[in-house]
């Protein structure tokens, strides 16, 4: 998008009718008797994305306030009657606290959560007890609430009732803290700060609790089984006064009973992450987008930053779609391995679809490498699928599917959540929540508008059922070295995603061209279009992982070395042969690719920030073009920091000429500028 600062305000129509568009997607896949569904995590930033939280950090002071203002706009315009409930999330390594999540439930059937209407009168300490009395009553319990201060908020009260129960019968077991015991000075709700290393009890050590904060009832749910945690919310609803806005907080339980439809906003280092629910249909998947789409403009919220050497840029954190099943015990996937296979076999063959949709980081240090770049033999990829496709149809596999990709489907360290296709959701037992039947698809960058994103979708899922009707069997490819060099310049990526449109297209199923021509552009931006035909674009470049180095935000953000950039030359043949090419005085040949067509990639070193590779090097911007031909010699140049080459200044040297630039193979499109002459 080359006006991609404008903001949201061309938000653009594809030209493929909406009706209908998933028709065949639904007849495939009800002809194999398949439920497939959809799920997604975009993420998104503020329109000033300022501070180490959206950077590196997952947490920060302001990036709680964003996520509340967005569940406020979720649950106003889209979600009427769901609750908000602000959870305990993971502890990383070199974090010091735990992640933390708003889960925003809504009814399946249309109904509220909680029923009660807020008009702003503001709590106090007499309320919360109150509330703790009516309560106990609903529940039928004798309990006298405990009373402890809380040193995170000085002058404040927790008022504790310790209950457990199956959501029928409830009991309240006795407690009793030390003369002078406070809640543990940490971050979070009181209910996850109760001193529990000096509690004396006999009973369970699960407690609802009530603290008033900024005016407000702060209410913490224990941790209990969907039937009596609704039982209890229900019963909370019923006796908490009226007028008073409340938080919550506390354990959601897993929605086993098919209750409720969960939208979370987590922390995720540099940006919110959002887990929208599972899609049976695109249309489904398509109406969360939009619902999102619209509370994030309400907010001051959006899915691209403003970029230097670009006009935007993704997040940085992603958009990954899920696969999965409605349950699982009906997930497609486990008994027919061959599926997932073809699937496999297809994406590996296509480069494009790992490096189309992602950020700006690619390659075996990304959050997403291809399994051809994690250091796994190809062969052992290829034994793999070959076994698996083997497998009769119709069995429960997951233990066979998930033992075998599992280690095979992961970054050069290991690590089974880094990959282009991520299995370490689907059924891995080493992890809690680590079997649920999902495969991931984590080379998708946010994208600035939300019909891309959505078109983005539509190619996935129009695959996977293309794949399941007529299964893809061919050998995996070996790239080679090719694969970080033709694939990392946008005319070749282009042509390779050509081929997977052509091959849904004999399946088919039509493709909406100019969306992701659309992408492509805002993705590789022109950077110089000579009237002849001459273009420089921007390509990828595959940033080396640096060593472990300290910092803010603990070991989950990795340093790469981002001072290269690989830039794409091309021309018609004829008016290659017309012409000479020189970059900052050295001669850039064109090589001969197809279709009349010659062209060549370009690194060179932008920046030397530290830390990165070959410090004592220079850095070679700006650049100096010069186009000689028939008519003469034009000259551009490319700052650092610009969205493109401008004409040269009549005040500003030209370079002298040196010796022709190198490559580092001869079979390569993209030439070095750092390789001496």
């Amino acid at each position: 998008m080359e006006n991609g600062n404008k903001g949201r305000a061309d938000r653009g129509n594809s030209k493929a009718p909406r009706k209908g568009r998933h028709a065949l997607v639904e007849d495939i896949l009800g002809k194999h008797g398949v439920v497939l569904t959809l799920g997604a995590e975009p993420t998104c930033v503020p329109l000033e994305p300022l501070g180490p939280e959206w950077s590196v950090s997952a947490t920060g002071p302001t990036k709680l306030i964003h996520a509340r203002n967005l569940a406020r706009a979720l649950v106003e315009q889209s979600m009427p009657g769901a609750l908000t409930v602000f959870a305990p999330g993971k502890t990383y390594p070199g974090e010091v606290n735990p992640r933390w999540a708003l889960n925003l439930l809504a009814r399946r059937d249309g109904g509220a959560l909680i029923t009660r209407r807020e008009t702003g009168r503001t709590a106090s300490p007499r309320d919360a007890r109150a509330f703790l009395r009516r309560l106990a009553t609903r529940l039928r319990i004798k309990t006298t609430p405990i009373e402890l201060p809380d040193p995170s908020h000085p002058g404040s009260l927790a008022h504790i009732i310790p209950i457990d129960g199956d959501g029928r019968v409830w009991n309240s077991p006795v407690w009793k803290f030390p003369v002078g015991t406070a809640l543990i000075q940490a971050e979070g709700p009181a209910g996850l700060r109760l001193p529990l290393q000096v509690l004396v009890t006999d009973g369970a050590r699960r407690a609802l609790t009530v603290e008033v904060l900024n005016g407000r009832l702060d209410i913490f749910l224990p941790p209990l089984l969907q039937e009596p945690w609704i039982a209890l919310l229900e019963a909370v609803d019923a006796s908490l006064p009226q007028g008073i806005d409340c938080d919550f907080s506390g354990h959601v339980p897993e929605d086993f009973l098919s209750v409720w439809h969960s939208v979370v906003i987590a922390a995720d280092p540099g940006v919110l992450e959002i887990n929208l629910p599972p899609c049976v249909t695109w249309e489904e998947y398509d109406n969360w987008l939009l619902r999102l789409d619209a509370a994030q403009d309400t907010v001051g919220l959006r899915t691209w930053k403003a970029g230097v050497a670009r006009s935007s840029e993704g997040t940085g954190g992603g958009h990954h779609l899920v696969f999965g099943g409605p349950s699982v015990e009906r997930n497609p996937f486990f008994t027919r391995p061959d599926w997932l296979v073809s699937i496999l076999r297809f994406w590996q063959r296509h480069p494009s679809l790992a490096y189309l949709f992602t950020g700006c980081y690619v390659g075996p240090s990304s959050q997403a490498p291809r399994p051809d770049e994690s250091g796994k033999s190809l062969w052992d990829l290829e034994m793999a699928y070959a076994w698996l496709e083997q497998l009769p149809r119709g069995e429960d596999h997951r233990m066979a599917i998930a033992e075998t990709l599992l280690h095979l489907h992961s970054d050069t360290s290991g690590n089974t959540h880094r990959a282009e296709i991520s299995f370490d959701k689907f059924w891995n037992t080493l992890f809690p929540g680590g079997s649920r039947g999902l495969v991931e698809f984590r080379a998708i960058e946010s994208l600035p508008r939300r019909e891309w994103a959505s078109a983005v979708a539509r190619l996935w899922i129009s695959l996977a059922a293309h794949l399941l009707a007529k299964p893809f069997r061919l050998p995996l490819h070996d790239f080679g070295d090719t694969l970080h060099d033709r694939f990392f310049l946008p005319t070749v990526l282009w042509a390779d995603f050509e081929e997977v449109l052509a091959h849904l297209g004999r399946g088919g199923f039509a493709m909406d061209v100019d969306i992701f021509r659309a992408i492509r552009d805002w993705r590789f931006p022109l950077l110089l279009e000579t009237p002849d035909g001459i273009r420089v674009r921007r390509g990828l470049e595959g940033w080396p992982l640096l060593c472990e180095t300290p910092i803010e935000g603990g070991s989950t953000s990795r340093f790469v070395d981002t001072s290269m950039d690989r830039l794409e030359f091309s021309a018609p043949a004829k008016i290659a042969d017309q012409h000479v090419l020189r970059i900052n005085g050295r001669e850039l040949p064109l090589c001969e690719w197809r279709d009349g067509i010659r062209l060549s990639g370009l690194r060179c070193r932008r920046s030397a920030r530290h830390p990165s590779l070959h410090p004592g090097m220079p850095v070679q911007f700006p650049l100096i073009l010069e186009i000689e031909g028939p008519a003469g010699t034009r000259a551009f140049i490319l700052r650092a920091d610009a969205v493109g080459f401008t004409k040269l200044p009549r005040k500003e040297p030209v370079p002298p000429r040196g010796a022709t630039c190198r490559r580092a193979n001869a079979g390569h499109l993209s030439f070095d500028l750092r390789l001496p002459g």
